[in-house]
């Protein structure tokens, strides 16, 4: 009972907390967050798209694109995090000719989060009313324009709630990156608030990655609802 009024004693005291370092480690979270969000949801949207408009064409080589992403995005997803940062170190300084701070963390959270969203993507439009997709194709739209002028509009509160869902995944990706030097809430958190017991480091980082996530909930039910018509 003593050490765990001690414990909760060091994390309200805030004694250890340096502010600069916090406020750094912050910016450092939501620019990995919405960094990684915004490509997320580019290469997220186009993939799910690809696995909706090929799951339904009758052609076999559409059919057997459609296994080949299908495939590829569930390797993806079934890859934890943490693995998936190790075995994207090659990658990554390749790309970015380092593998840490935001840029390092980068690479591994868009191609971690990318086909999480493509799914949610085609679960939107799949949820489209057939009739209304049959209804355009049988006037002649291609598919860009069914594309433009139905699948996204139609499906467009699933693909903001989606990307919600994602972004607030991809805050708590950002923290396991932290751990292994990516910078952020999470480095801080484990670099200086575990490694060296100072509990109101640790409390300080977690209450900073809650708001986070709150802000960006609420920030997307709000788009959610005003997009949906229903």
């Amino acid at each position: 009972m003593d050490s765990f009024i001690q414990t909760l004693t060091d994390m309200l005291s805030m004694k250890n907390v340096v502010w600069e370092d916090v406020w750094t480690a912050t910016f450092e979270t939501l620019s990995m967050t919405f960094i990684s969000a915004f490509f997320t949801f580019i290469f997220g949207l186009i993939i799910g798209l690809i696995l909706f408009l090929t799951s339904r064409s009758q052609s076999k080589v559409a059919r057997i694109f459609y296994s080949i992403t299908a495939f590829l995005v569930n390797l993806f997803r079934a890859i934890p995090f943490i693995i998936l940062i190790l075995l994207l170190f090659p990658f990554t300084n390749l790309i970015m000719n380092t593998i840490s701070g935001v840029k390092g963390a980068l690479p591994a959270l868009i191609i971690g989060a990318a086909p999480f969203y493509a799914r949610l993507v085609e679960i939107g439009l799949k949820e489209i009313d057939k009739g209304v997709i049959e209804a355009v194709e049988s006037m002649g739209a291609n598919t860009w324009t069914l594309i433009r002028k139905v699948l996204i509009p139609e499906s467009l509160p699933a693909i903001v709630s989606g990307i919600t869902v994602t972004t607030i995944a991809l805050v708590g990706s950002t923290a396991i990156a932290g751990v292994i030097g990516a910078g952020g809430l999470g480095n801080l958190a484990y670099l200086v608030g575990f490694t060296r017991a100072q509990n109101d480091v640790i409390f300080v980082s977690t209450i900073l990655i809650l708001v986070i996530v709150f802000v960006i909930q609420l920030v997307g039910d709000v788009l959610t609802k005003k997009l949906d018509k229903r």
